[in-house]
């Protein structure tokens, strides 16, 4: 039998948005945001500066009045919720930090177990166990008497994380819950999310800059852009180079699929140097040489080898083979026109395979041709440093 206010309720659904119109005053900032979010899954929100994700957030959260539309919780209006039932229902993680004086770690995250004291706040057996189980998940179990005030920011991070999972919700608000963390906490922080999203069954909604992290945690992804939801969908449909574009206004071939990441622009120069790679060998050499804005074409490489998808977004011109082929006369009498209007080739792969075999062809004419030839970035780079107007002899 439904529970009251719940008779509406989209099957298996903890988090709805209809129609939410948000802003601050009476101004909207985004409208018409439509959204369902089942248990257990993880939704991202992407988007510029300013185009108002945190501002959807706080007022799923109740902390903006609704300018239009409805907030559910498994069926019930959030605008007629108690708020201990809200407070037991969905916990939020903001970027705001909360004002603090000698105050230390485990107090804050104790916070989080007061929906269920009762007026005295006293903290019971099991709130105890749950503030504990949640500091040691985030790892900040060594924080616990530590003034939060004087903690790092990706420390205060962690504490905030846990205060939200000890209030054990169902329904996780997280506002860019990655920032101020290193690299391997960013990652340890996505992972126990989807974890616990997984294994309780938690909907969880977050914001995040780093649209390679939101590519591979999430389970779905919706953009925001001038006042309204550009579009939504699963990573694979929203990780697109000109969706990616049309989100962030980037130039063309900013942003790569495959790594989740967006490159420097391209020089709009007549390439300088030729790169010979494939199979992830050139990655590092091709980003070596847009980082010195050195202009340089690549190939042959296969459409969607990892090199062929960099170089179609770094390289001035990149020669590309159709995938499972081997490299043909076409794509190769191209790659060697290119080549001899280059003032140096640098051959990342140390052994030709059977597919691109005939690559071996393009060091060779640069040999004939008297163009020098490097093994890798660095040599090369060093070389042009000398400030001659050659790359200077041909390398082994």
């Amino acid at each position: 039998m439904s529970a009251p206010g719940e008779k509406d309720a989209r099957p298996g659904t903890a988090l709805e948005l209809r129609g939410l119109s948000v802003g601050h005053g009476r101004a909207a900032l985004v409208r018409d945001v439509c959204l369902s979010v089942r248990p257990g899954q993880v939704v991202a929100l992407v988007g510029p500066n300013g185009s108002g994700k945190t501002t959807i957030l706080r007022t799923v959260a109740g902390q903006l009045r609704a300018l239009g539309g409805s907030v559910e919780l498994f069926g019930r209006d959030l605008a007629g919720m108690p708020g201990d039932d809200r407070a037991r229902t969905m916990a939020v993680m903001l970027t705001g930090r909360p004002s603090t004086e000698l105050t230390t770690c485990r107090d804050v995250v104790e916070a989080g177990r007061y929906p269920y004291t009762g007026r005295l706040g006293v903290l019971g057996a099991a709130d105890d166990e749950a503030v504990l189980a949640a500091m040691e998940a985030t790892g900040v179990s060594a924080l616990a008497e530590r003034d939060f005030a004087h903690v790092s920011d990706g420390q205060r991070q962690r504490v905030l994380l846990a205060r939200a999972l000890c209030q054990e919700p169902r329904v996780l608000l997280l506002d860019e819950p990655t920032s101020y963390l290193d690299v391997r906490s960013q990652l340890d922080v996505l992972d126990l999310l989807r974890r616990r999203a997984r294994e309780r069954g938690i909907a969880v909604v977050a914001s995040l800059h780093e649209i390679g992290l939101a590519q591979r945690a999430a389970d779905r992804v919706v953009c925001v852009r001038d006042g309204r939801v550009l579009f939504q969908g699963t990573p694979d449909e929203v990780f697109t180079a000109p969706r990616m574009r049309e989100l962030y206004d980037l130039g063309e071939g900013s942003f790569n699929p495959l790594f989740g990441s967006v490159e420097l622009a391209r020089r709009a120069a007549a390439p300088e140097i030729f790169v010979v790679a494939g199979g992830g060998f050139g990655a590092a050499c091709m980003r070596a040489l847009a980082r010195e804005y050195v202009p340089f074409a690549a190939g042959v490489l296969h459409e969607h080898d990892s090199d062929g998808m960099l170089a179609a977004s770094l390289a001035t011109e990149a020669v590309l083979e159709r995938d499972f082929e081997p490299v043909g006369e076409r794509a190769l009498s191209r790659a060697r026109e290119v080549l001899l209007g280059c003032r140096a080739l640098v051959c990342c792969v140390g052994d030709f395979r059977p597919g691109n075999a005939r690559n071996a062809e393009l060091v060779e004419a640069a040999r004939a041709a008297g163009i020098p030839v490097f093994r890798d970035a660095g040599a090369l780079l060093a070389a042009r440093g000398t400030g001659t107007d050659t790359y200077g002899q041909e390398r082994p």
